[in-house]
């Protein structure tokens, strides 16, 4: 949260900074979409978990654990805020049509909670795996936009992409003991396609135009790695999920 205050705040020192000029009719860059091409850059706020297909209950593996039997009762994912940079290339198909670059280098957070019950289900134990990340992603949209009233325009976005994980732990070597190692990390592949959909603001400032958007990103592929331990066995399928608001400065 403390990311997505710093932005809100920079985002209000723009407005401030930056007095609006008229051309005469009130109206900021005038000729801003004449041009072919656009550049910018981005400022990011995420929110990333996953979307888990578990087995059937009858299909869970069990594990002894302290001399008693104990089988998964339940598998949670729980997402953490992270942030990511980004830069914008932009370039026009139609008056409002455009077609959208954004490479960005994202970091976030997630986890998976096991909860385990033994058979009279009067004990219980719960494991956390935390899953770290650091996205490299690649996103081609378009942006469909609306015709601007003043100096302000809504769009909708939607397209897809690639993503690739750098903190990946494809070759975690096992660190557990026993058969089902509890002490092991959950694996996750470092490739996948996603696709994507959201919509947004723009505001045309004097010098610039700042773009306010929420977007929403689902992996495709299924990212776990069937390692010989309770928990990889406990899922069948992990697809990535992710909430991003972006700040957009293109000039």
């Amino acid at each position: 949260m403390k990311g997505l205050k710093f932005i809100l705040l920079l985002t209000i020192c723009f407005f401030k900074g930056y007095a609006q000029h008229s051309d005469g009719y009130g109206v900021n860059l005038p000729n801003f979409y004449k041009g072919k091409l656009h550049f910018g850059f981005m400022l990011i706020v995420n929110h990333t978990d996953f979307r888990i297909h578990t087995k059937n209950n009858a299909a869970f593996p069990d594990t002894v654990i302290d001399a008693t039997r104990y089988k998964i009762r339940s598998v949670y994912t729980k997402g953490d805020p992270g942030f990511a940079l980004g830069i914008v290339c932009d370039t026009r198909l139609h008056e409002y049509l455009r077609l959208r670059f954004t490479p960005s280098i994202s970091f976030a957070s997630r986890s998976l909670e096991y909860t385990m019950e033994n058979s009279k289900h009067d004990s219980s134990k719960i494991y956390v795996k935390s899953v770290e990340s650091t996205f490299l992603i690649f996103p081609l949209e378009a942006k469909l936009q609306s015709k601007r009233l003043g100096n302000f325009s809504a769009y909708v976005i939607g397209g897809g992409g690639y993503a690739l994980d750098l903190a990946s732990n494809k070759k975690a070597a096992n660190v557990g003991s026993g058969t089902n190692h509890l002490d092991d990390a959950v694996r996750i592949k470092r490739d996948d396609y996603f696709w994507s959909a959201g919509a947004g603001t723009d505001f045309y400032l004097t010098y610039f135009k700042l773009g306010l958007e929420i977007k929403i990103l689902n992996g495709t592929k299924n990212l776990i790695y069937k390692d010989n331990n309770i928990f990889s066995k406990s899922v069948d399928k992990v697809n990535s999920r992710m909430v991003v608001f972006s700040i957009t400065f293109e000039g």
